[in-house]
């Protein structure tokens, strides 16, 4: 038996939609086409509003070192560096979920969708230069905050969990220059990989999952990120500014040798070459592709 022709006027046939191309698989991922053009538009959305992006970058500081602060805790008194470091990832993964999930801002994040923005001329150079300048002033008094007030409370953020903040701080600041450039460079090759593909996704479930990769991978992998390092470094420094028995420790605030500002300049450059070369060139490259039928 044939199925009915639908009529229109009752003269004029109609082709019935086909049900595999009217209703897309819920699962089925977005191209990497609509998930640039997707990250791109976040982008963009960030740079018209200025205060309101401001906000969010000091709210999403502020999330990056809850992991801080959660992955030294879980860490402390741990010594196989193999488990210290999975049992920091595994504390540290949800701070970039919290990020994505509640629209807050992350410079390295910031560095690679503005350079999809820029990369598809949806953006000015002065503009993208703009959009790193207020995300990084905003996460940096962000992270710094949170840690401030971690700092001054003392309590249990003394005696064997100062001495282990200390630990990883000095470790950080120790690396020659050049590995620690390489290291920020690994570090948004993996979260920004995760961030494009969170934006990818369809369900919460493999959005989630994809959150939580990224800062669990550059963690374990003892790398370098701007802004979890502010919180590293300025952690134990604020608890030997509050606390005369804090771990004194050879770091500074400046641009010396141990110095929060010399490691946040390096690993700057690193987080930028991460997550510009490394994602968002190649990701923006597949969509012309793409687009091209190559």
């Amino acid at each position: 038996m044939s199925a009915p022709v639908l009529l229109v006027n009752g003269t004029e046939p109609v082709a019935e939609p086909s049900t595999a191309a009217a209703i897309r698989d819920p699962f089925e991922l977005f191209t990497v086409g609509e998930m640039t053009t997707r990250v791109a538009e976040i982008a963009v959305e960030k740079a018209a509003h200025p205060v309101s992006f401001l906000v969010r970058s000091l709210v999403g500081g502020a999330m990056v070192s809850f992991g801080v602060l959660l992955s030294l805790v879980v860490s402390t008194g741990v010594s196989s560096p193999g488990i210290a470091s999975l049992l920091m990832g595994l504390a540290f993964g949800m701070s970039f979920a919290l990020i994505l999930v509640s629209g807050m801002s992350l410079i390295t994040a910031d560095m690679a969708a503005g350079a999809i923005a820029l990369l598809q001329r949806r953006m000015t150079l002065v503009g993208y230069l703009r959009l790193l300048a207020i995300g990084l002033l905003g996460n940096f008094i962000g992270a710094l905050t949170f840690v401030a007030v971690c700092a001054a409370a003392g309590g249990p953020y003394l005696g064997a969990f100062a001495q282990r903040a200390a630990v990883v701080a000095t470790a950080k600041t120790s690396q020659p220059t050049l590995t620690a450039i390489l290291l920020a460079v690994v570090c948004t090759w993996f979260l920004q990989t995760s961030m494009c593909l969170f934006f990818k996704a369809r369900t919460d479930v493999a959005r989630m999952g994809f959150a939580f990769y990224g800062p669990f991978a550059f963690v374990i992998g003892a790398t370098q990120h701007v802004i979890a390092n502010i919180g590293f470094l300025g952690l134990p420094l604020l608890l030997s500014a509050f606390h005369r028995d804090a771990p004194h420790t050879a770091l500074t605030w400046g641009l010396g040798a141990h110095g929060l500002l010399t490691n946040i300049t390096i690993t700057t450059v690193g987080n930028l070459i991460g997550g510009t070369l490394f994602v968002a060139v190649p990701f923006q490259l597949v969509t012309r592709l793409q687009e091209t039928g190559r």
